[in-house]
């Protein structure tokens, strides 16, 4: 059993694992200003929409005076119709996304990470609330939430490949999947059926390590899973590249497909690229329709 001085001393080195993630999707995410956004229809809401000429039935105090003052005509000031979408979040923690090809690259999940977070703060600061697929984190606003987030999102999973979770779907929500997409397509498909079926549409971003789209190796190669599950020996790397090619074209198109046919959005990031420009396209993608 742990003794107390010995629970918080691990508790200290979790938590301190977390706050550098949420300084920088902060960083991040005021580059990117999201604001309130109305739905374009009158009725409870913050933001001025339209003046409208007043009718009978009209409460005396929806009349706005200093534009009736203009004229012989009353009007009344309507607002933007505004209501809260929860938007579900899926952030791969799988062994796999802890690839980087190179020192000076972030990891996979480091940058999905990032992302996912970023994303959150941006909604969140929107109005709208945000949480995690599954019953783990159910969508609410606000900075507490976002500290959860960032503390579930600084834990890994053992498994090489973490299937997406489908559990739960909020009927009419959103989601935004973000993982390397490596592992069983049969888990992907089942997701997004679920999803589909339960009126949820979204986003998924395939996040690659530079080499995973190059595949630069020739020679002598070992090749051997984050997890450490499977390895495999070559003489000759080289000549398994255009199979490789070929099969990642094919997962690709896979998941092309997957998402035309349930209404999302896909699209692929690399690391090797800046988080902002995935955090742009991410936002972009929901803005445009596939979430809304």
């Amino acid at each position: 059993m742990n003794s107390p001085a010995a629970l918080r001393a691990r508790s200290e080195t979790e938590a301190a694992r977390f706050p550098p993630l949420l300084a920088r999707a902060e960083q991040l995410a005021g580059a990117v200003l999201l604001g309130d956004h109305g739905r374009r229809r009158s009725g409870i809401g913050d933001d001025f929409w339209q003046y409208r000429p007043a009718q009978p039935g009209d409460s005396r105090r929806l009349i706005d005076h200093r534009r009736s003052a203009k004229g012989d005509q009353q009007f009344v000031r309507e607002r933007e119709w505004q209501i809260a979408q929860s938007v579900m979040l899926w952030c791969d923690q799988g062994a796999s996304m802890r690839f980087s090809s190179d020192d000076k690259l972030p990891t996979k999940a480091d940058r999905a990470r990032l992302l996912t977070l970023s994303m959150a703060i941006l909604l969140s600061r929107a109005g709208e609330r945000v949480g995690l697929t599954g019953t783990r984190l159910p969508p609410r606003r606000g900075n507490a939430q976002i500290l959860q987030l960032a503390e579930y999102l600084t834990q890994d999973e053992d498994a090489d490949y973490s299937p997406p979770e489908h559990r739960a779907m909020i009927p009419s929500a959103s989601a935004i999947f973000i993982s390397d997409f490596m592992g069983d397509i049969t888990q992907v498909q089942l997701a997004l059926t679920k999803a589909a079926d339960r009126g949820v549409r979204g986003v998924l971003c395939q996040v690659l390590d530079p080499s995973e789209e190059a595949f630069p190796f020739r020679g002598r190669t070992i090749f051997e899973s984050m997890g450490g599950t499977m390895r495999h020996e070559t003489l000759k790397a080289n000549d398994l590249r255009d199979r490789y090619l070929d099969r990642l074209a094919e997962r690709k198109d896979h998941l092309r497909q997957l998402c035309a046919l349930t209404g999302w959005h896909y699209g692929v990031h690399h690391t090797g690229t800046s988080a902002q420009t995935g955090l742009l396209w991410l936002y972009q993608s929901m803005a445009g329709g596939a979430a809304r």
